[in-house]
């Protein structure tokens, strides 16, 4: 009977202006199109930009996050950076102290000079070069042929490092000496000496520092190089 009844009711014409006359079938199906409506308006106007401002927000919060880590990181080592950084200073200064002067250059030339001459070498060649300018600095490179034998080279080279000003010594070679060459002027030692085929010559090149005039700018400017600051 109610089966009739809906389909009575359906094969009626639907009109708004007469809707207490609906089945109730119809009536609670009108309702829950309402509803669907209102709930898709709902989540169009108002879920989904949220959700939308929530995923932002969250992504958002990720990249805080990441950034305050680093930073927190970056403040961790900050203490461990200015340690370093105040020992190269010191050290970089220290070094600077053991550049020599440009009027000290005579000096130190004679002081190898004597060096050799004190540890029983021969020199067969001193040929100071042009100049090589740096940042703040120059190095005067120096060609040297002496003549010895190995415990006489040796303290030469250790004698040359123990010298207050930076001295660094390049490119060694030591072979015999012969008189079949150009010979040099022995000392009285090495032409008395009854064994002269002991007699080695070595060949090396000496570079010597001094630090230009005027320079504290410049030396400034490297030293914030060397510490990353520029």
């Amino acid at each position: 009977m109610s089966t009739l009844n809906w389909r009575k009711g359906c094969g009626r014409k639907l009109n708004v202006e007469n809707i207490g006359e609906w089945s109730a079938f119809l009536k609670y199906l009108g309702a829950m199109v309402i509803i669907l409506i209102l709930v898709g308006l709902g989540y169009w106007l108002v879920i989904a930009p949220n959700a939308q401002a929530y995923e932002k927000g969250v992504s958002q919060e990720k990249i805080l996050r990441n950034q305050f880590e680093e930073q927190q990181q970056e403040v961790a080592h900050l203490h461990a950076y200015r340690q370093q950084r105040v020992i190269l200073q010191h050290r970089f200064g220290e070094m600077q102290k053991q550049l020599s002067k440009q009027n000290e250059m005579p000096g130190l030339l004679a002081d190898i000079s004597k060096i050799g001459i004190s540890s029983g070498l021969t020199f067969e060649l001193f040929a100071p070069q042009p100049e090589v300018a740096h940042d703040f600095y120059r190095a005067l490179p120096i060609h040297l042929v002496v003549v010895g034998n190995y415990h006489q080279f040796a303290q030469f080279v250790g004698r040359i490092a123990l010298m207050k000003r930076i001295v660094t010594l390049h490119d060694f070679e030591i072979r015999p000496y012969t008189t079949e060459a150009e010979p040099a002027s022995l000392s009285p030692a090495q032409a008395l000496s009854t064994n002269q085929s002991e007699l080695l010559m070595m060949t090396l090149l000496v570079r010597i520092y001094w630090i230009q005039q005027n320079v504290s700018t410049e030396a400034r400017v490297f030293t914030k190089k060397v510490l990353g600051e520029i």
